[in-house]
């Protein structure tokens, strides 16, 4: 069991390292259900393994000029007050609502990441900064998700950068690392009032992704990005419905209005996808 660990920390850091986010959509799954956490330590030591492992795949992309210092530090500051507290209020909240949050979370990361990115390249460089309002807005909303399920952070930080900084996918992806770190461990602060974090795990898991965090780093725009994240994007939506599936009741599984949402929502999501490719 504990090569698995090793193993599945291994892809947490290469999924940093190349996409600048799905470090704690693994790590938690991985604490919880191949570790045996329970919930409220795992959402921790994911913060924990996640801030660091950020800190190592940052360097790689510093070298290369593939941050945005400026933008990257007040978008983290905000995000840093977010995630301390939601930390503090995850205390109050039960452990399967933060999986359920959490679970619901990886299916809204996998839906973003599956739908057709837009034509035309990569966003432009503006010639100014980030707005502070909201740099402040999207910082607090994206901490206060971190902070509270462990979730949330590089694909959500990435889109911000990228559609509202104007920064380009690769400069995107070096920044949000930036921001994941600081916003990481200010949730972890946050939580280590009411959680006691097995060290040794810990620091187990965190040296395992560190090191495939360099490995992802390195192969960073040499992997085609679409193909990359269809597949991630994918690997997230299984991993999003058994982690559901684990702790919403049988009985709630086979009622009827279940069924009528699951079937609605993937109507929606078909839709979409249909006006999406006659749009293109």
């Amino acid at each position: 069991m504990t090569a698995l660990v090793i193993a599945a920390s291994l892809l947490v850091g290469v999924s940093l390292g190349i996409l600048g986010g799905g470090g704690s959509i693994l790590t938690v799954p991985i604490l919880v259900y191949l570790a045996g956490q329970d919930t409220k330590e795992a959402i921790a030591t994911s913060l924990f393994v996640v801030g660091v492992t950020s800190l190592a795949a940052l360097v790689p992309h510093a070298r290369a000029r593939r941050v945005r210092w400026r933008t990257g530090l007040l978008f983290g500051a905000f995000s840093m007050v977010g995630a301390y507290g939601g930390g503090r209020i995850a205390e109050y909240v039960p452990g399967t609502a933060l999986l359920v949050a959490f679970a619901l979370m990886m299916l809204a990361t996998a839906v973003a990441m599956l739908r057709k990115p837009r034509r035309g390249g990569e966003p432009k460089i503006r010639h100014r900064d980030l707005p502070l309002k909201h740099i402040a807005v999207e910082g607090l909303v994206v901490g206060a998700v971190t902070g509270l399920v462990g979730s949330g952070g590089g694909f959500l930080v990435v889109p911000a950068l990228a559609i509202l900084g104007g920064l380009p996918m690769g400069i995107a992806v070096g920044t949000s690392l930036l921001v994941i770190a600081m916003k990481s461990f200010a949730g972890l602060a946050g939580h280590l009032s009411g959680v006691q974090i097995d060290w040794g795990l810990a620091l187990m898991v965190t040296a395992a992704a560190v090191a495939g965090s360099v490995i992802g780093a390195r192969f960073a725009g040499r992997i085609p990005q679409d193909a990359l994240r269809k597949a991630f994007g994918w690997f997230v939506v299984v991993m999003g419905v058994f982690v559901l599936a684990q702790q919403l009741d049988t009985g709630l599984w086979a009622h009827p209005a279940t069924w009528g949402v699951l079937g609605a929502a993937v109507l929606a999501a078909t839709a979409a996808r249909l006006r999406t490719k006659s749009s293109g």
